[in-house]
Protein backbone atom coordinates (compact mmCIF):
# COMPACT_ATOMS: atom_id res chain seq x y z
CA UNK A 1 0.00 0.00 0.00
CA UNK A 2 2.84 2.34 0.89
CA UNK A 3 4.47 1.71 -2.51
CA UNK A 4 1.19 2.24 -4.33
CA UNK A 5 0.64 5.59 -2.60
CA UNK A 6 4.21 6.65 -3.48
CA UNK A 7 3.67 5.63 -7.10
CA UNK A 8 0.42 7.63 -7.33
CA UNK A 9 2.14 10.69 -5.80
CA UNK A 10 5.02 10.36 -8.29
CA UNK A 11 2.66 10.09 -11.28
CA UNK A 12 0.65 13.08 -10.04
CA UNK A 13 3.78 15.27 -9.64
CA UNK A 14 5.06 14.24 -13.07
CA UNK A 15 1.73 15.05 -14.76
CA UNK A 16 1.59 18.50 -13.11
CA UNK A 17 5.13 19.28 -14.23
CA UNK A 18 4.36 18.05 -17.74
CA UNK A 19 1.21 20.18 -17.89
CA UNK A 20 3.09 23.32 -16.74
CA UNK A 21 5.72 22.75 -19.42
CA UNK A 22 2.98 22.33 -22.02
CA UNK A 23 1.22 25.55 -20.88
CA UNK A 24 4.49 27.47 -21.11
CA UNK A 25 5.00 26.25 -24.66
CA UNK A 26 1.41 27.17 -25.61
CA UNK A 27 1.85 30.70 -24.23
CA UNK A 28 4.87 31.31 -26.45
CA UNK A 29 3.53 32.93 -29.59
CA UNK A 30 4.54 31.66 -33.00
CA UNK A 31 4.30 35.29 -34.14
CA UNK A 32 7.18 37.62 -33.26
CA UNK A 33 5.58 40.77 -34.69
CA UNK A 34 2.18 41.52 -36.20
CA UNK A 35 1.82 44.73 -38.21
CA UNK A 36 -1.25 46.29 -39.75
CA UNK A 37 -1.27 49.45 -41.89
CA UNK A 38 -3.92 51.35 -43.82
CA UNK A 39 -3.46 53.96 -46.54
CA UNK A 40 -5.56 57.03 -47.35
CA UNK A 41 -8.53 57.11 -49.70
CA UNK A 42 -10.35 60.05 -51.28
CA UNK A 43 -12.71 60.13 -48.30
CA UNK A 44 -12.28 59.83 -44.55
CA UNK A 45 -10.62 56.42 -44.25
CA UNK A 46 -8.60 56.02 -41.06
CA UNK A 47 -4.88 56.16 -41.79
CA UNK A 48 -2.65 54.42 -39.27
CA UNK A 49 -0.22 51.62 -38.61
CA UNK A 50 -0.09 49.34 -35.60
CA UNK A 51 2.72 47.02 -34.59
CA UNK A 52 2.23 44.38 -31.91
CA UNK A 53 5.11 42.30 -30.55
CA UNK A 54 4.88 38.84 -28.99
CA UNK A 55 5.24 40.38 -25.51
CA UNK A 56 1.98 42.27 -26.30
CA UNK A 57 3.65 45.71 -26.45
CA UNK A 58 2.18 47.79 -29.23
CA UNK A 59 2.81 51.04 -31.09
CA UNK A 60 0.06 52.90 -32.91
CA UNK A 61 1.10 55.51 -35.47
CA UNK A 62 -2.14 57.44 -36.00
CA UNK A 63 -2.23 59.84 -38.96
CA UNK A 64 -5.83 60.96 -39.60
CA UNK A 65 -9.48 59.98 -38.97
CA UNK A 66 -8.78 57.49 -36.18
CA UNK A 67 -10.55 59.02 -33.21
CA UNK A 68 -13.10 61.45 -34.67
CA UNK A 69 -16.73 60.43 -34.77
CA UNK A 70 -17.61 63.10 -37.36
CA UNK A 71 -14.65 63.49 -39.72
CA UNK A 72 -14.29 66.57 -41.92
CA UNK A 73 -11.94 67.87 -44.59
CA UNK A 74 -10.46 70.20 -41.96
CA UNK A 75 -8.61 67.24 -40.49
CA UNK A 76 -6.32 67.14 -43.52
CA UNK A 77 -4.83 70.48 -42.47
CA UNK A 78 -4.25 69.33 -38.89
CA UNK A 79 -1.04 67.59 -37.84
CA UNK A 80 -0.98 63.82 -37.54
CA UNK A 81 -2.79 62.45 -34.49
CA UNK A 82 0.33 61.03 -32.89
CA UNK A 83 2.33 58.03 -31.76
CA UNK A 84 0.82 55.92 -28.99
CA UNK A 85 2.03 52.94 -26.97
CA UNK A 86 0.13 50.27 -25.08
CA UNK A 87 0.33 46.74 -23.77
CA UNK A 88 -2.45 44.80 -25.48
CA UNK A 89 -4.70 43.05 -23.00
CA UNK A 90 -3.85 39.36 -22.79
CA UNK A 91 -7.35 38.22 -23.80
CA UNK A 92 -7.27 40.52 -26.84
CA UNK A 93 -3.81 39.33 -27.87
CA UNK A 94 -4.95 35.71 -27.56
CA UNK A 95 -7.99 36.54 -29.70
CA UNK A 96 -5.74 38.10 -32.35
CA UNK A 97 -3.50 35.03 -32.36
CA UNK A 98 -6.58 32.84 -32.69
CA UNK A 99 -7.85 34.92 -35.64
CA UNK A 100 -4.45 34.65 -37.34
CA UNK A 101 -4.28 30.91 -36.70
CA UNK A 102 -7.71 30.58 -38.34
CA UNK A 103 -6.41 32.43 -41.42
CA UNK A 104 -3.55 30.03 -42.13
CA UNK A 105 -1.45 33.16 -42.70
CA UNK A 106 1.41 31.51 -44.60
CA UNK A 107 -1.01 30.34 -47.31
CA UNK A 108 -2.82 33.66 -47.88
CA UNK A 109 -2.54 35.37 -51.25
CA UNK A 110 0.00 38.18 -51.36
CA UNK A 111 -2.52 40.55 -53.00
CA UNK A 112 -6.29 40.96 -52.93
CA UNK A 113 -8.52 43.44 -54.75
CA UNK A 114 -8.09 45.35 -57.99
CA UNK A 115 -7.08 48.99 -58.01
CA UNK A 116 -9.93 50.68 -59.82
CA UNK A 117 -11.01 53.61 -57.69
CA UNK A 118 -10.28 55.53 -54.48
CA UNK A 119 -10.29 52.85 -51.79
CA UNK A 120 -7.80 52.38 -48.98
CA UNK A 121 -5.24 49.58 -49.04
CA UNK A 122 -4.61 47.41 -46.00
CA UNK A 123 -1.27 45.76 -45.36
CA UNK A 124 -0.96 42.88 -42.92
CA UNK A 125 2.59 41.76 -42.18
CA UNK A 126 3.17 38.79 -39.92
CA UNK A 127 6.68 37.97 -38.77
CA UNK A 128 6.97 34.45 -37.40
CA UNK A 129 9.16 33.33 -34.53
CA UNK A 130 11.00 31.03 -36.97
CA UNK A 131 12.30 34.09 -38.88
CA UNK A 132 9.91 33.87 -41.85
CA UNK A 133 7.32 36.50 -42.68
CA UNK A 134 4.22 37.02 -44.79
CA UNK A 135 2.83 40.29 -46.15
CA UNK A 136 -0.68 40.63 -47.53
CA UNK A 137 -1.75 43.69 -49.56
CA UNK A 138 -5.52 44.11 -49.74
CA UNK A 139 -6.89 46.96 -51.85
CA UNK A 140 -10.39 47.89 -50.69
CA UNK A 141 -10.43 45.18 -48.01
CA UNK A 142 -11.70 42.57 -50.47
CA UNK A 143 -9.94 39.54 -49.01
CA UNK A 144 -11.69 36.68 -47.26
CA UNK A 145 -14.24 37.06 -44.46
CA UNK A 146 -11.65 35.87 -41.96
CA UNK A 147 -9.21 38.52 -43.19
CA UNK A 148 -11.92 41.17 -42.78
CA UNK A 149 -12.37 39.98 -39.17
CA UNK A 150 -8.68 40.65 -38.53
CA UNK A 151 -8.96 44.17 -40.01
CA UNK A 152 -12.00 44.90 -37.84
CA UNK A 153 -10.15 43.57 -34.81
CA UNK A 154 -7.32 46.07 -35.41
CA UNK A 155 -9.86 48.88 -35.81
CA UNK A 156 -11.34 47.91 -32.44
CA UNK A 157 -7.91 47.74 -30.77
CA UNK A 158 -7.47 51.47 -31.43
CA UNK A 159 -10.46 52.13 -29.18
CA UNK A 160 -10.46 49.38 -26.53
CA UNK A 161 -6.86 49.52 -25.23
CA UNK A 162 -5.13 51.96 -22.86
CA UNK A 163 -3.04 53.94 -25.36
CA UNK A 164 -0.54 56.48 -24.05
CA UNK A 165 0.52 59.27 -26.38
CA UNK A 166 4.31 59.47 -26.65
CA UNK A 167 4.64 61.94 -29.59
Amino acid sequence: MKYLLGLVAFVFMFSCNSQNTQNTQNNKSKYSTIEYKTTPCFGFCPVYSMTIKADRTAVLEAEHFNFTKTPSKDEFSKPREGTFKATIKEADYNKLVSLLNGLDVKNLNEKYGQKVSDLSTSYLTVNFADGTSKQVEDYGKRGSEKLLEVYKFFEDLKLNQQWTKVK
